[in-house]
């Protein structure tokens, strides 16, 4: 055979195995890492609904000593957790022994204290399910409902980073003014019938505190990370400026990413695979405001990046803000995993997932029919994105196997 018709049968092979590749982790069920991503997506889609109301079955923990024994370096939650209606009821219906101001930030929150001892953080709600957030894709106060919802997408998508979360309805008069601090208590007003406070952090106002419908009042609450969990704050790579005229470099230079990956923990490790996940996650929750984040301290970049502070999502449906996805076309990678779990998801079937989970809220309905519409036509954008890096640069350089700790390419 002539060396030019050899050339023409690599070539062919090689373009056979792309395809082969693509077919098999585009939602197939040929490959072993295929297979078993698709046995863990239908053990979530098995335990994606909740019992309203359960309780646990036994009296030998808390549940506050349970959820503490799920997290670990690589998860918030296991894979399976029988108990987490259960828990996340606990965290709805639990006696408020503590209220104070929250802790240091930007925005509205509370720190609550339950029944047993449990920390948790109390967001209250601020807009109506409809409200549109003009504006940058930034703006607006925190929402409480999109903690919730991001909780829940967290789990479809088999991430498991982020903190329970559930909704909550509380009287102001009865569980949170006797056992409130000073420091709130002075934060608190009258508007109309309505029954307010505004809090302590960088931008509560007297003239904008959170108000209550008479006395009950909405609102999230989130569960206190172990204190033998110590946080450790990054700055985000691709965080913005939030200066009017001043660019981050990654939003003027294309070849960013191959900084970022000289630069530790992304210069090994799974740290950047993360970052990139948290993209995904990210845009399709509309959140362009993560300027840093939080790893569990003196991990070596080893554990994971946590989903924490998910607030400023879900404002405006009709906005697809491309910019969040820059780690993901910007470095063109994607763990295997999140690339079977998103193929998994396609065709409605991440709104029909959200759906079922957020049934179980006690603030249902958690979104409105656009937010949950918005999840699935950003779902195809991410999957367009996916595809143009595998053109461009080729499947095995695009799909990077997870199974822990591999190097960059």
């Amino acid at each position: 055979m002539k060396l030019k018709q050899r050339m023409v049968v690599l070539c062919a092979v090689l373009l056979l195995l792309g395809l082969a590749k693509i077919f098999l982790l585009d939602g197939g069920e040929g490959s072993a890492a295929s297979r078993r991503d698709l046995r863990a997506f239908r053990k979530m889609e098995a335990g994606l609904s909740l019992s309203r109301g359960a309780r646990l079955t036994h009296t030998l923990q808390s549940p506050w000593e349970i959820a503490s024994q799920w997290v670990g370096p690589r998860e918030v939650y296991p894979e399976e957790t029988p108990e987490l209606a259960a828990v996340l009821t606990s965290l709805s219906t639990a006696r408020i022994e503590r209220a104070d101001v929250g802790y240091k930030g930007t925005q509205l929150k509370a720190l609550l204290v339950l029944d047993g001892g449990q920390k948790v953080v109390f967001k209250p709600k601020r807009y109506s399910r409809d409200y549109v957030v003009e504006g940058e894709p930034y703006a607006g106060y925190d929402r409480h409902n999109a903690e919730v919802a991001a909780f829940h997408l967290d789990r479809i998508l088999g991430f498991r980073r982020a903190p329970l979360v559930v909704g909550r309805y509380v009287n102001l008069r009865t569980e949170i003014k006797p056992v409130a601090t000073d420091q709130l208590l002075s934060t608190f007003l009258t508007q109309g019938n309505n029954t307010c406070f505004y809090g302590k952090c960088y931008y509560c106002r007297e003239s904008e505190p959170a108000c209550a419908e008479g006395e009950i009042m909405e609102g999230s609450l989130t569960l206190w990370l172990p204190d033998v969990w110590p946080l450790q704050k990054h700055r985000h790579p691709w965080g913005r400026t939030y200066r009017e005229g001043k660019l981050a470099r990654w939003e003027y230079d294309e070849s960013y990413c191959d900084a970022v990956k000289k630069m530790p923990p992304y210069d090994a490790g799974p740290r950047l695979l993360d970052v990139i996940d948290t993209a995904i996650f990210d845009y399709l929750i509309g959140n362009a405001d993560r300027h840093h984040y939080e790893s569990f301290q003196d991990d070596g970049g080893a554990s994971m990046l946590i989903l924490l502070d998910n607030a400023k999502s879900f404002g405006n449906a009709a906005l697809d803000e491309r910019s969040i996805l820059a780690p993901l076309y910007q470095c063109c990678m994607i763990r295997v995993s999140t690339w079977n779990r998103i193929n998994l998801l396609r065709g409605g079937a991440l709104s029909s997932a959200m759906r079922q989970a957020l049934t179980f809220d006690p603030i249902h309905p958690v979104l409105a029919e656009p937010h949950l519409a918005a999840l699935d036509r950003r779902l195809s954008g991410i999957i367009a994105t996916v595809k143009q890096c595998m053109e461009a640069q080729g499947p095995d350089n695009t799909l990077i196997e997870d199974r822990m700790n591999l190097p960059h390419p």
